[in-house]
Formats: structure tokens, sequence, C-alpha cells
């Protein structure tokens, strides 16, 4: 699923922003897509945490060979010490498998998800072992699309503003927030292209 938004969103972030105009250019018909599963979209940004995104494609890879389809009820019945053997930590592992757990049971439920506001999802979200406010930021951009998410968190975002706004420092928060205010109500689209200035592939969960 490609966002309605995109287009319009990079129309207005390229008149507002000239750094973000030059980046836009070089990735003409490139957008962010959902996979549109949650509970896949949040397992793979589990297993993205704290590793790169080639190292997170190769464990997913492996991972998902282990199952026909790859559904909560399978993933929470599934040998620990096999998800381990994709390359998962054991911690990393029993943060998959209880997410599994919390879909199953019908504890975490994505059809209220789109009546809810950011924060609210956020919050609900990171209630669940594993899941911080940069993982459920990862699931508000790449599953639910919502267009103005900020991961003040994400070393990718860091990484970028740091080469393409100013001398290579990583920013702070606040310096962060103050770049981005040209972007809303566009904080995703904006994020994004970032992401992609820095690595030839897609970031995608």
């Amino acid at each position: 699923m490609v966002p309605a938004y995109w287009e319009a969103a990079g129309a207005e972030l390229t008149r507002n922003d000239p750094v973000l105009a030059a980046i836009i250019r070089r990735y003409p018909g490139m957008n962010l897509r959902s996979r549109g599963d949650a509970f896949q979209t949040l397992a793979r940004a589990i297993v993205g945490q704290q590793i790169s995104v080639k190292a997170s494609e190769t464990v997913w890879g492996r991972f998902a060979a282990l199952f026909p389809e790859i559904v909560p009820a399978a993933v929470a019945a599934a040998v620990p010490e096999d998800l381990q053997g994709c390359g998962l930590s054991r911690r990393k592992t029993e943060y998959i498998q209880d997410l599994a757990g919390h879909f199953h049971s019908g504890a975490l439920d994505p059809a209220r998800w789109e009546s809810m506001d950011d924060e609210a999802i956020i919050a609900e979200l990171t209630e669940v072992r594993g899941i911080g406010r940069w993982t459920a930021e990862m699931f508000l951009i790449f599953n639910l699309l919502r267009p103005d998410v900020l991961p003040l968190d994400d070393i990718g975002l860091q990484k970028a503003v740091a080469r393409h706004y100013g001398n290579s420092e990583v920013p702070s928060r606040a310096r962060l927030r103050e770049i981005a205010a040209a972007w809303a109500p566009w904080r995703s689209v904006a994020t994004w292209y970032l992401w992609r200035s820095l690595d030839p592939e897609p970031v995608e969960y």
C-alpha cells in the first residue's frame, strides 16, 4: 500500500526545505510502502533493534523461512531455540513470542488503532515487552502510514540530519525538533527521504 498523501507531502516539503528538496529530487517515484500486516511489522521492528538494516534483513529472512505463514499463533508456539538459531538473541526471542501472544489473545487489536491518535497507540504498544517508543514509532510510520511521526531517537535520522543540516555532529533532540518544524505535518515523509539518503535500499519493516 502506498500512502495517498505521498505526492502532496513531497511537493510541500520541496517548497519548504531546500535541503529536503534536493534529496527528494534524487528519488523520483520512490515512496514508503506498507506491508499491511501489523504483527509482522512489529516483529520486524523488534528484529531490527540495535542492528544494521542488512543484518536485520538477514535475520528476518531466516525467521520467515521457519514458518509456512508468519502468524501470531505459529510464532507463539515455536520452539525458542529454533528462533534463536535464526540469529535472534534470547531476549528478542522472548519479546517476539510475547508479542505473538498479545496478538493471538486479542490483547492487541489492530482494528481499534484506526480511530486512535499517534500518542494513544504508542502508549498501548509500549505496554508490551520489547516495544519501546522507537519501535512503536516505526509501526506508526510503516504499518499505519501515519504522516507526521518524528522518531527523535532514530540513529539513521540523526546521522542524516548531521550530514545534511550541520557540521556532521549528531543533533540534540531540541535541534532536531527545531529543524523538523519545517517538515510538519509530513515528518514521516521527511524522515523516510533522509533515511533513503543514507542507504540505497529503501527502509522497510
